[in-house]
Formats: structure tokens, sequence, C-alpha cells
């Protein structure tokens, strides 16, 4: 005998025993049947929406992952163009930077010599400390001429004489 067998051998039996088993325990037994069905499929319909729910949220997490790494991967690659940009930019108004500075400079050089040969020719009217005039130097207001003092054009010598 096999298992197959014993099984209907003991359903057969089962059956029989239901028969002959009087109405009030059939009732009593049917409810507490019908209490165990209840609980055995409440828990299988809690194992299978765990399940599900479960399924739901990894696979939630991994396109939440996902999206990380591309948002990632474009926020690097965008990091670097911009980077690049700047560096072009920066570079650039160097450039600009060093042309300035050379035409300064230039500039500065054309005004310095401009300035030295003025300062040449400047130099013999600049005068030394010992020709500065002192206090004592100054004439006071007794020594300045008055209008008597001056030479008028008779008192002027001519060539011939």
């Amino acid at each position: 005998m096999d298992k197959k067998d014993v099984e209907k051998a003991a359903l057969k039996a089962g059956k029989k025993i239901i028969d002959h088993t009087p109405e009030p325990v059939k009732e009593k037994v049917e409810e507490k049947v019908e209490e165990k069905v209840k609980e055995k499929a409440k828990e299988k319909f809690v194992e299978k929406t765990e399940g599900k729910l479960q399924e739901k949220a990894n696979e939630a997490s991994e396109k939440l992952q996902e999206t990380k790494e591309k948002n990632a991967q474009k926020v690097h690659g965008k990091g670097e163009d911009a980077k690049e940009k700047l560096q072009d930019v920066l570079l650039s108004v160097k450039d600009k930077l060093s042309d300035v500075k050379e035409a300064g400079e230039n500039f500065q050089e054309k005004v310095s010599s401009s300035d030295d040969k003025e300062k040449s020719k400047n130099k013999r009217k600049i005068k030394g400390a010992n020709q500065i005039k002192k206090a004592t130097d100054i004439k006071s207001s007794t020594k300045i001429k008055s209008s008597n003092d001056i030479k008028s054009s008779t008192d002027l010598k001519t060539m011939g004489s």
C-alpha cells in the first residue's frame, strides 16, 4: 500500500465517522474546522501580501538605486564639463590680462622715457641745497626799491657813450 491508498482509506473512514456522529458534535467540529480554515486562509493571505509588498519594496529600492547612480554619473559628467569650460574661460582671461599687462608696461616705458628726456632738460634748472635762499638772505621791506630808485630810459647808457 502506498501513500495515496492510505489517504483514500483515511478519507473514507473519516466520512463514515462524520455520518455516524451526533448533530451537536458535528456543529462544534464544523465551527472548529471553519475557524482553522479561516485562520489558515488569513495566514496565507498575510504571507502572500507581505511577500508581494516586500517584492515591490525591493523593486522600488533597486529602481531608486539605479536612478541615483545615473544621476551621479550625470552630475559628474556635467561637473567635468563645467570644470573644462571654467578652465577655458580662465585661460582666455589670463591671456587677455597678459596682453593688458604688456600694453601697460609698454605705456609705462614710453612715459618714463619721455619723463627722462624732460628731466635731463630740467636738471640744469633744479637748484641745489646751497642755492636755496635762507631767511637771512630774503630782502626786508626797507631794501625794496621805490619808484625813485627805478632807472628811466635816460639813465641807460648807450653804446656810443
